[in-house]
């Protein structure tokens, strides 16, 4: 016959308490990159439709199909160049109007020369062409080269406003600061994060998943959905 050890029964009871309270902030952790991201998305919109020398016309706002905000993409080098950064992707739903939950991308480009500085810069590309939305599906592609883009400026190192039409798959804008005079994503690499899209929705996730079937959700991206049904009108 068994003998009933009330302290065993009292650890069994404080470790199941314990791996309660611990799951969550694991969860939590695992998510938290991902997060933040779209929370510094959410505010790089903010400041970009709060400031009057934006460039994209309310007529680009309106037509534009999709949006990726890279909330910093940095640009520094001594002797080897590089611009990268990550981003969220949101796509319009042409029949609703309502925005997709975001998807993650980074971009990726590289450059050799005597270079000596350092440069931190927010862009918001406008994707104006279903061509553009649908390169986003692939694993991978080029600007510049697959899709076609036209750069317009705003802040510290503008070089003016670009004659734009929706010709260009792609309109982009960026807000500079640091040393160098500009900086362009021309010929950068746009490649999915698809472990970043697995740890905000779940496993297997696809861009396809997010931003074509809705398959998949998080109400961590309800504020930054609701600042762009509020500001691309």
């Amino acid at each position: 016959m068994r003998r009933y050890c009330p302290g065993r029964s009292i650890l069994a009871t404080a470790l199941v308490f314990v791996i309660l309270a611990v799951t969550p902030a694991i969860a939590g952790a695992q998510y938290s990159k991902q997060q933040q991201l779209v929370d510094k998305a959410e505010l790089t919109l903010e400041k970009f439709a709060a400031n009057p020398t934006i460039g994209w016309t309310p007529t680009q706002a309106r037509y534009a199909k999709a949006i990726l905000i890279v909330p910093q993409l940095l640009k520094g080098s001594l002797l080897f160049g590089f611009e990268g950064g990550t981003g969220v992707l949101l796509v319009r739903d042409e029949e609703t109007g309502e925005w997709s939950q975001p998807a993650f991308y980074k971009l990726r480009t590289g450059s050799f020369g005597l270079q000596i500085g350092a440069e931190s810069s927010d862009m918001v590309f406008l994707v104006m062409t279903t061509k553009g939305v649908e390169s986003f599906y692939s694993s991978s592609f080029r600007l510049g080269g697959d899709v076609s883009v036209a750069f317009g400026s705003m802040g510290a190192g503008a070089k003016g406003q670009t004659s734009l039409t929706f010709s260009f798959d792609m309109l982009a804008y960026t807000s500079n600061q640091g040393v160098y005079a500009g900086i362009s994503a021309e010929g950068a690499a746009v490649i999915t994060r698809a472990k970043w899209n697995e740890m905000y929705y779940g496993r297997g996730t696809r861009p396809t998943d997010i931003l074509v079937k809705q398959t998949v959700g998080n109400p961590g991206s309800e504020k930054l959905r609701a600042a762009l049904a509020d500001t691309m009108q």
